[in-house]
């Protein structure tokens, strides 16, 4: 009979459990120790998950690096993410992912992540000291941006449809929303 594995009860999970789940094409985190489960993102998410790459790509300096999901961002070692969408310093890069927190974190939102893209997600990411964290809405379309400062995220930007949104973290950048819905 074939072994099964099993996740262990009555303790936080930490990346070690992580890295037992199966490759089943659903996207395994780990928020403060609990297991997030959410399934595999439809076309229209990835068409914008996409367009936002290459239009991070397209301006990326050479001390920092364009990556989508799956990559695990290990912010510790009950919580490990993996954003959308990331920009990451060279430097920082791990053998099998991030071991700190990104430049930029960004979320794309789904009927089933947007609750936590909007708050467990970026509480996290902000606790971590990722200095930018973004929401897409492709349904809107928009985007909002969240900086880091002193007392933690504040919100930077909230574009919609056509507005442009214009940045200099982590580096120079012009997102139109409606762009990226359309891929």
């Amino acid at each position: 009979m074939d072994d099964v594995q099993t996740l262990p009860r009555g303790r936080a999970l930490t990346r070690d459990d992580l890295q037992a789940m199966p490759d089943d094409g659903h996207r395994y985190e780990l928020v403060d120790g609990a297991l997030v489960v959410t399934p595999a993102p439809n076309w229209t998410h990835q068409r914008v998950v996409l367009a936002l790459a290459v239009a991070l790509r397209d301006s990326c300096p050479s001390d920092l690096e364009v990556f989508v999901a799956p990559l695990d961002v290990e912010l510790a070692d009950d919580t490990v993410l993996q954003p959308d969408v990331l920009v990451a310093r060279r430097a920082d890069l791990g053998q099998h992912g991030l071991p700190a927190a990104p430049a930029l974190a960004v979320e794309v939102l789904s009927p089933s992540t947007r609750l936590i893209d909007h708050t467990l997600k970026r509480s996290r990411f902000e606790v971590a000291g990722c200095p930018s964290y973004w929401v897409v809405d492709p349904q809107t379309p928009s985007l909002t941006a969240w900086e880091l400062g002193a007392s933690g995220y504040t919100e930077l930007a909230h574009v919609v449809s056509d507005e442009e949104f214009e940045t200099a973290l982590p580096y120079p950048v012009t997102i139109i929303p409606t762009d990226l819905a359309r891929g």
